[in-house]
C-alpha cells in the first residue's frame, strides 16, 4: 500500500473526482476524510470505504464559507491527530461573463476555488512543516490556461490557483511538496448540471484522444502525487486533459 498509515484530507470528496481520489486513497491504506456539504452523499463514500475494510470519517463543510475549513481541521486533528496529504479539490463553476457577473458570485467562486484552498493549507502547513513531510495537491482546470467567453469567475480562478499553487511550492519546501491537477473534460456531476456532455462535444473532438475523461483518470494522477513516486515533482500544474490544451 502506498499510503499506508498516512492520513488524507480530500475537500469535494462526495462526489466526482474528489470521491475517486478518496476511495483510490483509502485503498492505497490512508485514513481520509471526507467533506462536503450533502451529509447523505458523504456517508455513501464513507460506507463504501468502510465496507471495502479502509478507514474514513466525513465533515459537512461549505468550501463558499472560509471558517469552515477550520471546523474541518480541527475535527481532523482530533480524530487522526495529524495530516500528511491534504487534496484542495472543491470547486465551483460559474458561466457569466464579464458585463453579467455579480459581485456575489465573483466572491463566491473565488472563496471555493481559490480562498479556502489557501487558508487550509495555512492551517495543515505547520503539522507538516514539523513531521518534516507532507503532500498538497491543488486542482485547477485547463482554463487555468486560456480563456473562452463567458465563465469569467471560474477562468480567472483557476489562473489565481495556478499562481497559488508555485508560490506554496517556492514558500512550503523543502518539507512540502505542492502540485496541482489540471483537468479537462472530466465526466462528473458538474458537467452533467452544466448541460451534459453534449453541449461539450466541440471539445471532446478538439482533443487528439477525442473522448472524455472519468474521475478515476483524476485519481491515478493524485495518488502519484501524494506518494514518493513522484518526489522530485514540485509547484507544477500538470494537464489531465486528453490532449486538448497541446
Amino acid at each position: 500500500m502506498k499510503l499506508k498509515n498516512k492520513v488524507a484530507i480530500v475537500t469535494g470528496s462526495t462526489s466526482g473526482m474528489g470521491r475517486a481520489t478518496a476511495v483510490l486513497f483509502a485503498r492505497e491504506g490512508a485514513k481520509v476524510v471526507i467533506s462536503g456539504r450533502n451529509e447523505e452523499r458523504a456517508k455513501e463514500v464513507v460506507n463504501q470505504i468502510k465496507s471495502e475494510g479502509f478507514e474514513a470519517m466525513y465533515v459537512l463543510i461549505d468550501t463558499s464559507k472560509i471558517d469552515d475549513m477550520k471546523v474541518l481541521f480541527d475535527k481532523t486533528m482530533e480524530t487522526y491527530g495529524t495530516v500528511d496529504i491534504l487534496f484542495n479539490n472543491a470547486g465551483a463553476l460559474s458561466t457569466k461573463p464579464v458585463p453579467e457577473v455579480s459581485l456575489e458570485e465573483w466572491n463566491s467562486v473565488f472563496n471555493v476555488n481559490v480562498t479556502s484552498s489557501l487558508y487550509l493549507t495555512q492551517l495543515v502547513a505547520p503539522v507538516m512543516k514539523e513531521k518534516g513531510k507532507g503532500v498538497i495537491i491543488n486542482t485547477s482546470s485547463v482554463a487555468g490556461f486560456g480563456a473562452h467567453h463567458g465563465s469569467v469567475a471560474y477562468v480567472s480562478s483557476k489562473h489565481a490557483m495556478n499562481g497559488l499553487t508555485k508560490s506554496m511550492a517556492w514558500e512550503l519546501g523543502p518539507e512540502i511538496r505542492v502540485n496541482a491537477i489540471a483537468p479537462g473534460l472530466i465526466h462528473t456531476k458538474m458537467v452533467d448540471d452544466f448541460g451534459g456532455l453534449g453541449i461539450l462535444e466541440g471539445m471532446i473532438q478538439g482533443s487528439p484522444l477525442k473522448r472524455h475523461g472519468v474521475p478515476e483518470d483524476i485519481a491515478n494522477v493524485a495518488l502519484f502525487l501524494a506518494t514518493d513516486d513522484s518526489s522530485f515533482i514540485d509547484g507544477q500544474v500538470i494537464k489531465v486533459d486528453g490532449g486538448v490544451e497541446i
